[in-house]
């Protein structure tokens, strides 16, 4: 099969290959999916870059997490019915070498979720990553129905979803973004207000377009890089919930200002979710797939030769939205 490989770190001109690479093997619990749609996210070119210094332990990586495609045989645990099924993969590459970048995959069936007759094979391959991760951030700490949350990076590729997430459950929901075309796209999906993050004192904005009331809850983007400003317009016994600290990997934490808010921080990522609640977000997910409540934003798409073009779109910081290779 043909496939998008690389087997030393560096960058993506310089080590993404195609090749042509063995068929994968089955086992009893999983499905071989015919791939028609490849999702890159930032842990993919961070991966790719060299970010774990031994995943090219066992040999070649085929790069990627997330994905679409169609199910075209099953194992001896897995009803014969899943054959033909269109669906929505996440969490293939982790803890293991073969990704969603080629045209075949085998991938326990837990991780092969059915997509709504409504919903293309593009929007199925931006799901994973972005929309659960932002599930998990919304909703590890109860409801939201009447809360005030804080979305920081709203028209990211989480934050967008997370921005959803609270509105479809009944929570005010304020975010920022740093120009106009961002500030509309996350009005256009609900959020209550949007201020720009780039401007000096600009937790006192949000506090504003809050009615000056503090927020129950923090989606944060940022979550060293933003620490001083966000603490002080978060509620007593709040919740941060973050999923990224790229600008500060190794922030100092105010230990007692955070212990005397009786403040819950909570590290958000996909691979370490619960079983519960990667099958609860899948649920929700669907759910709003199926009615149609929970809009996309593809930035870009290239043909699998041109890969390396959408992992440097990625690391280029400068879109927002999914970037998908197209492998049919």
């Amino acid at each position: 099969m043909k496939a998008a490989i690389f087997d030393k770190f560096g960058s993506a001109q310089e080590v993404l290959e195609i090749q042509n690479i063995e068929d994968p093997k089955i086992n009893d619990n999983e499905v071989i999916v015919k791939l028609s749609k490849s999702g890159v996210n930032p842990s993919d070119v961070k991966k790719r870059a060299g970010a774990f210094s031994n995943l090219l332990d066992n040999g070649f990586v085929v790069p990627h997490s997330d994905g679409a495609g169609v199910i075209v045989d099953v194992g001896n645990e897995v009803s014969r019915d899943r054959i033909g099924e269109r669906v929505w993969v996440y969490q293939a590459q982790y803890e293991r070498n073969y990704g969603t970048a080629a045209e075949l995959l085998s991938i326990d069936s837990s991780r092969a979720v059915k997509l709504p007759d409504n919903t293309s094979l593009e929007t199925g391959a931006c799901l994973g990553i972005p929309a659960m991760t932002a599930h998990r951030c919304i909703f590890a700490d109860g409801s939201v129905e009447g809360k005030n949350i804080l979305v920081t990076g709203g028209a990211g590729r989480v934050g967008f979803y997370a921005i959803q997430w609270g509105k479809l459950f009944g929570a005010t929901v304020i975010t920022t973004a740093s120009n106009d075309y961002d500030k509309q796209a996350c009005l256009d999906i609900g959020a209550d207000g949007v201020i720009n993050h780039r401007e000096e004192d600009w937790e006192l904005s949000a506090l504003d377009a809050n009615h000056g009331e503090k927020f129950d809850r923090l989606v944060d983007v940022e979550f060293g890089a933003n620490l001083n400003n966000t603490l002080n317009i978060m509620k007593t016994g709040s919740t941060i919930a973050t999923y990224s600290s790229t600008q500060n990997p190794n922030p100092v934490i105010p230990f007692l200002k955070m212990m005397y808010m009786d403040l819950t921080l909570r590290f958000v990522i996909v691979y370490a979710m619960p079983e519960k609640a990667k099958n609860d977000a899948i649920k929700d997910i669907n759910n709003k797939l199926s009615s149609n409540d929970l809009s996309h934003r593809i930035a870009k798409s290239y043909d699998l030769n041109d890969i390396a073009k959408g992992h440097e779109l990625i690391e280029s910081n400068s879109i927002r939205g999914c970037v998908l290779i197209n492998i049919d």
